[in-house]
């Protein structure tokens, strides 16, 4: 049988079209992208395609989006035997990200990707992404799918989706995984990478979804001199349920006596936070240093060496699963998709 790839136009660079009397870049219809890309004829595959209608700037994109793409995956998951999301690059880690919290049991691959030009440039960067992205959705061995999680293919590397962050607004090499080693690498041949591809945990169960994101969450980050109204003012914002702290280095923090009783009070209402490092790689220690210490101690979450896109997107998914804060912090200190490392970044720098 024909393997079979749904290819999921959401908007960005990489399905824009350049008005040369202007020079303003719009949207091209996405359903015609055999005209722009006749070397997708050369698959053997059944190749469909959706756009969104219309695209979706990334800049834009809202828990909704979130809610739409998952949805789409998930219902055609039956379908199809792989997936490739076309996303702008500017949110495509807080989007992946929480696709990869919302599919559980997911044992087919979801590939996002898109580019820093559009496809219809000469030197456009999406042809190629767009092509190796089909290729790996598809690819499989030993009769199953070489890379059947969420993952994000860009500049010849393909990462774990909950492991990246966008570095680059003007380079090819727009994302980085500094804390988890590369899924597989493009040169010649695709170079896959299994011994850090995650795979089901409970094969031929069914998919489940988390349609119900709640991202009443505020990303606090420390900075030499933040004022103490500041931070009291956005520890008790109303609705507010999860702070991600971002700290110093290995999870540190300022042990002034106002910083500590604001978040301690704030825990003390119900509020959860997390803390992630400031620092592309590394992890949050806080039996390391007497400061992590102390926060460890009036309840603050360690992160581990998740990155603040990962750190937000699994807070929305498990906010929108239950209220029981035990519950909440249990599945934190967790690996649930791959997105932490436990054992104190077993895994180096990859940056």
């Amino acid at each position: 049988m024909t393997p079979s790839i749904l290819i999921i136009y959401t908007g960005g660079t990489i399905g824009m079209q350049l008005n040369h009397t202007t020079g303003t870049l719009s949207p091209l219809n996405f359903e015609q992208i055999e005209t722009e890309m006749p070397e997708l004829q050369k698959f053997n595959l059944q190749i469909d395609t959706h756009s969104f209608d219309p695209p979706i700037d990334s800049s834009e994109v809202q828990p909704a989006f979130w809610v739409r793409l998952a949805r789409m995956i998930y219902t055609h998951y039956t379908h199809y035997d792989g997936f490739v999301v076309l996303h702008g690059t500017d949110t495509m880690s807080y989007t992946a990200s929480a696709i990869s919290f919302m599919l559980e049991n997911l044992a087919k691959p979801v590939v996002f990707t898109g580019s820093q030009l559009p496809v219809g440039l000469l030197r456009t960067d999406g042809k190629e992404n767009l092509i190796s992205a089909i290729e790996i959705a598809a690819a499989v061995a030993d009769g199953r799918p070489c890379v059947p999680e969420v993952s994000i293919l860009f500049n010849n590397q393909l990462y774990r989706a909950n492991r990246t962050t966008k570095y680059n607004a003007e380079q090819f090499r727009a994302f980085r995984s500094a804390n988890y080693p590369p899924l597989a690498e493009i040169g010649v041949h695709i170079k896959y990478n299994p011994l850090f591809i995650r795979q089901p945990e409970r094969p031929n169960t069914p998919l489940l979804l988390s349609d119900t994101p709640d991202t009443n969450i505020a990303i606090l980050k420390l900075f030499p001199g933040i004022g103490r109204r500041v931070v009291e003012g956005i520890l008790s914002i109303e609705g507010l349920r999860a702070i991600v702290l971002e700290t110093y280095g290995s999870g540190n923090a300022p042990t002034v006596e106002w910083f500590i009783n604001a978040l301690r009070e704030a825990i003390r209402r119900g509020l959860i936070i997390l803390n992630v490092s400031q620092c592309h790689g590394g992890t949050v220690e806080m039996d390391h240093y007497q400061t992590g210490i102390l926060l460890k101690k009036i309840g603050v979450v360690s992160g581990y060496d998740s990155t603040t896109e990962a750190a937000v997107a699994k807070l929305a998914v498990l906010l929108g699963q239950t209220k029981d804060i035990a519950t909440i912090i249990a599945a934190l200190h967790t690996s649930l998709r791959g997105e932490i490392s436990p054992e104190t970044n077993k895994f180096g720098n990859y940056s």
